[in-house]
């Protein structure tokens, strides 16, 4: 846990800290003595800490949750950035680009209003090319890829970009985007029995996942990464969600793809390495110990 300008607990404010994964990193947080703050549009009743309801599409909102709010603080230490329509399809394309565009600046320009210099975003394992109809040049898929396919996938890699011209702007600025992959909780993992008759089922993202725990300790590395600039790192289980060896998986379903190394007996075909190596990211946690 680091601390904040003044010495005290760090104090952190949480975008969409009711959401799947956002309620899993506050708890993360909040336990290992950050003061955290979770923001979204409803709170998460199982969360007893401190909430704020906010529009994220009105800058003059964002710009308050993040300088002070009376009886609340009057700072914020760092931000979490993680609320977003949180996936394609589930609203028309525009709708989705204009939320979450706009949701991203207004965060990371109040951010830069408030002077605060470390921000950790929800990027996303779609900027890697999913569902991958057009095969990737190479597998496994790393952090030099960037192809979203879709309009939710397209504003993840446009804020990859603001974040770099952000952190050009003030060369102090650390801005961490974590492109996670699909999101699991413990509860999700008897799911994972269908998927086990048919590598196609979830070649979309070549058999990748996060369990939210693992990411909640990403998004804790990264907080705790101490190098200004922009950067992003693919978030995913070093485990596929698959018990057939990848191996076979591949020679099925994608036999004429390159491989830039040899994948390990289940490593699914996203990579993870550079988060491991540079944020000292270890997950934990693999689906096959709750099935």
């Amino acid at each position: 846990m680091a601390l904040g300008s003044n010495g005290q607990r760090r104090r952190i404010a949480v975008t969409g800290g009711s959401g799947k994964l956002g309620r899993v990193v506050v708890r993360h947080l909040a336990d290992r003595g950050d003061e955290v703050v979770s923001l979204d549009r409803t709170p998460d009743p199982d969360w007893d800490g401190a909430f704020v309801r906010v529009d994220l599409t009105d800058y003059g909102q964002v710009a308050e949750v993040l300088t002070g709010i009376d009886d609340r603080y009057d700072r914020i230490d760092a931000v979490v950035h993680l609320a977003a329509i949180p996936a394609p399809g589930l609203i028309p394309n525009a709708a989705t680009f204009a939320n979450n565009i706009t949701s991203s600046f207004h965060v990371y320009q109040a951010a830069k209003l408030a002077n605060i210099t470390k921000i950790v975003w929800a990027s996303s394992e779609t900027v890697l090319g999913l569902p991958f109809d057009t095969p990737p040049d190479y597998l496994p898929v790393d952090e030099d890829v960037h192809r979203p396919e879709s309009t939710y996938s397209l504003v993840k890699h446009l804020e990859e970009t603001m974040a770099v011209q952000f952190c050009r702007w003030n060369p102090e600025l650390s801005m961490i985007g974590l492109r996670f992959s699909n999101v699991m909780v413990p509860a999700d993992y008897a799911g994972f029995e269908d998927f086990q008759d048919d590598p196609t089922v979830r070649k979309w993202n070549y058999w990748s996942y996060i369990d939210a725990r693992d990411g909640a300790a990403a998004v804790a590395c990264a907080l705790d990464h101490d190098q200004p600039g922009a950067d992003v790192f693919v978030i995913a289980n070093p485990d596929s969600v698959m018990r057939t060896p990848t191996a076979e998986l591949l020679a099925q379903v994608a036999p004429d793809v390159p491989l830039r190394r040899e994948l390990g007996e289940h490593e699914p075909g996203l990579d993870s390495t550079k988060a491991r190596t540079v944020l000292g990211w270890t997950p934990q946690h693999s689906w096959r110990d709750h099935v």
